[in-house]
């Protein structure tokens, strides 16, 4: 290669930026003495060329260069001081993933390479490490973000009408038998008609994708031949993970999946992890932010050499820094504004507001989501906890945030697992639980609802064992939750027992049923609504394989069915405003009717008093839904292991109750009743009324 003309170029925007004439090169590091932009051959192994960026304005350090186009490899090499006592970290033996890489090309292999620092006679001491990286590294790609994206339109389902489907890009279609063997696991692979389709069909309105920013395997699991399934690893912000890119495409292929998908109606939520990277803890390997500045871009322990974490991942991005606070919040617009996504999920966000020990509704990530134009206007979902001090914030985060609710999920389950004292939670859970969030002009969708996750139990492993087996992940079953309020009917696992598994489909029943009638935002799990079991696994995080893999081919009977009640469900809810309500209910009276919005309702009749609340032994409750419209709800549930009569209350008019869902045998539909009768309602069953 001939020398490269160099010219001083600008010190914004960050990143590799192609201009139509040539590419300007910008790196962020307040402490670094020299940052050499490295440029590579086709295929990445040959390192051509190594120029130093010429200029330093503001703490950036840049320079624009004529002759490089889209296509090319680059990586940076950055100098300056070696002093881990000091909290810095710099090695320019290791090549450097540039922060707003927008695509990367391969996948880092043996990363034992990467490693900064050797440790000298058996001693933390942290010496200098010579080795070079540059041949193991994955590289940046310089790119064009021109593309077509024709008449794309968000489908902006409001908050209120939002159910969510949390899938794996790989899981979901590794095993469909209509995704061609190359697609199989791609971006590409979900947007095959089939895939689509059973998404539209299940009536899901937005698919939440989890972590597909570039990330790494772990050096541990590397070594017990397993990888990171899940992909909380994330390395490059702006980069689609490069094992989600079918042969011979390229980044684009991933906004060619959300043009797909917003094509069928389905919003792209993605599950991003703002809150640590892949280089680990303070023995991780070098890869990008520790090399190019690492006092800034991580919060620091008190001993500079290690880092102050509260993520259990061995780091924690330090989001109070105006450049850090700057990558995250440029990414986020990145991903909305070129490519269209319609919301994220935020791994850990507890993590985003801290000041250290403490956590803050009004940290200043949260105060700048909040003023942007762009982001404060998309789908804002937070995982609400880490495991620093205080770390358990739900229904704590400000207004224009949803999130996952973990009570929700616990509550459930213990009611339906039949525990002693559920009901009162329960009703808490079905009404969207005001308590926590109602404040701040927040709604009841701010509550993402869900009885399983891609953390835990599948919905059937959920009803099939009491205890978790995580044997394959090689941890010695010491990985995993162990709090699971599972129960497996009488056998733990797979049975031929008719009673156990008639049991088993009447609690799965249960679960997406009552997940689907309560207020607020409803997220099913990949595979849920067909059966998908992990074998007892609930920390299938490496377990990249048909543990995970969401089958298609060889469903019997009872999962078809599942499917086909799932659906069923989940049309029910779009057809009911009652079910979808904007303020949360409390029991006034309706205007037009003169009946409460809502009343709880005795089994023996009557309503709900202090002492029936208070009945720790009571697991059969009715939930009487009236609105403005004449029609009302009743759902009857029964979580005892005993059958139970219902007495039908009185209903506005001369209506008579109808009989819509009901889990015992799944059937939908069926006879009417007047008030007053009295309804059987078998044991671990819901019923549902319409009238």
């Amino acid at each position: 290669m001939t020398r490269l003309r160099v010219e001083p170029g600008t010190p914004h925007p960050l990143g590799a930026t192609w201009n139509g004439s040539g590419v300007n090169f910008a790196l962020f590091s307040a402490h670094a003495e020299k940052v050499e932009l490295c440029l590579f051959d086709r295929q990445g192994r040959r390192e051509l060329e190594r120029i130093a960026l010429p200029e330093y304005t503001h703490e950036v350090f840049h320079g624009y260069f004529p002759d490089i186009r889209p296509g090319q490899l680059y990586g940076y090499r950055v100098h300056g001081p070696y002093a881990p006592k000091e909290g810095h970290r710099f090695n320019p033996n290791k090549l450097l993933i540039d922060p707003y890489a927008r695509a990367l090309s391969g996948e880092l292999k043996r990363p034992d390479h990467c490693f900064g620092y050797r440790i000298a006679s058996g001693r933390e001491d942290l010496s200098f490490d010579r080795r070079d990286s540059a041949r193991v590294m994955p590289k940046c790609v310089v790119v064009d973000p021109a593309v077509t994206w024709g008449r794309d339109i968000a489908p902006k389902v409001p908050w209120a009408d939002t159910i969510i489907y949390e899938a794996h890009v790989k899981g979901m279609t590794a095993r469909h038998p209509e995704v061609a063997e190359p697609l199989r696991g791609s971006f590409a692979g979900l947007t095959n008609p089939d895939v689509i389709e059973h998404l539209t069909k299940l009536g899901v309105t937005a698919i939440e994708l989890m972590p597909v920013q570039a990330f790494f395997d772990d050096d541990f699991l590397l070594k017990k031949n397993l990888s990171n399934y899940w992909g909380y690893n994330t390395i490059a912000f702006f980069a689609p993970a490069p094992r989600y890119i079918s042969p011979g495409a390229n980044f684009h292929e991933f906004k060619l999946m959300v043009r797909k998908l917003h094509e069928a109606g389905i919003e792209v939520i993605l599950d991003v992890v703002y809150n640590h990277t892949a280089e680990g803890n303070h023995l991780g390997p070098t890869l990008s932010f520790r090399g190019i500045d690492n006092a800034s871009y991580y919060m620091l322990a008190d001993d500079p050499r290690h880092y102050y974490d509260t993520t259990g991942t061995g780091n924690t991005l330090n989001l109070r820094h105006p450049r850090v606070l700057q990558m995250v919040t440029d990414s986020l617009r990145y991903w909305v504004e070129e490519c269209h996504v319609d919301g994220f999920r935020f791994d850990l966000a507890t993590a985003l507001g801290r000041e250290r020990e403490s956590f803050s509704h009004d940290a200043v990530f949260f105060d700048t989501i909040r003023q942007d134009p762009i982001l404060s206007r998309v789908k804002l979902i937070a995982e609400p906890w880490d495991i620093g001090p205080d770390g358990y914030q739900l229904g704590n985060f400000p207004p224009g945030w949803a999130e996952w609710n973990g009570a929700y999920r616990d509550v459930t389950r213990s009611y339906w697992k039949g525990d002693d004292g559920a009901l009162p939670d329960l009703a808490r859970g079905l009404l969207g639980f005001a308590d926590l969030f109602e404040r701040r002009g927040r709604k009841p969708w701010a509550s993402v609802n869900f009885v399983t996750a891609h953390d835990g139990f599948t919905l059937t492993d959920l009803v099939s064992y009491n205890d978790k087996h995580n044997e394959a992940n090689g941890e010695g079953n010491r990985d995993g939750h162990d709090d699971n309020r599972s129960w497996n009917g009488g056998v733990e696992g797979p049975t031929d027992d008719p009673a156990i598994a008639e049991l088993r489909d009447r609690q799965r029943r249960n679960f997406i049923l009552t997940l689907l009638l309560s207020q607020g935002t409803p997220m099913l799990l990949m595979g849920d609504e067909q059966g998908r079991s992990q074998g007892g696994n609930n920390n299938a995080y490496c377990q990249d394989n048909e543990t995970s893999w969401m089958q298609w081919e060889g469903l019997g009977p009872r999962e078809t069915a599942l499917r086909e009640f799932t659906a069923r469900v989940v049309a029910f809810r779009r057809l009911h405003p009652l079910l979808r309500q904007t303020q949360y209910l409390h029991g006034e009276a309706v205007q037009s009717r003169g009946v409460p919005d809502v009343q709880w309702l005795k089994p023996e009749g009557g309503v709900m008093g202090e002492a029936e609340w208070q009945d720790h032994l009571r697991k059969a409750v009715g939930l009487m839904l009236s609105g403005e419209e004449a029609t009302s709800l009743l759902i009857l549930c029964n979580a005892a292991p005993n059958d139970t009569d219902f007495d039908l209350p009185a209903i506005s008019g001369s209506k008579r109750w109808r009989r819509v869902i009901e889990t015992f045998s799944g059937e939908i539909g069926g006879a009417e009743y007047e008030p007053g009768t009295r309804l059987h309602l078998p044991s671990r069953s819901m019923i549902v009324l319409e009238g």
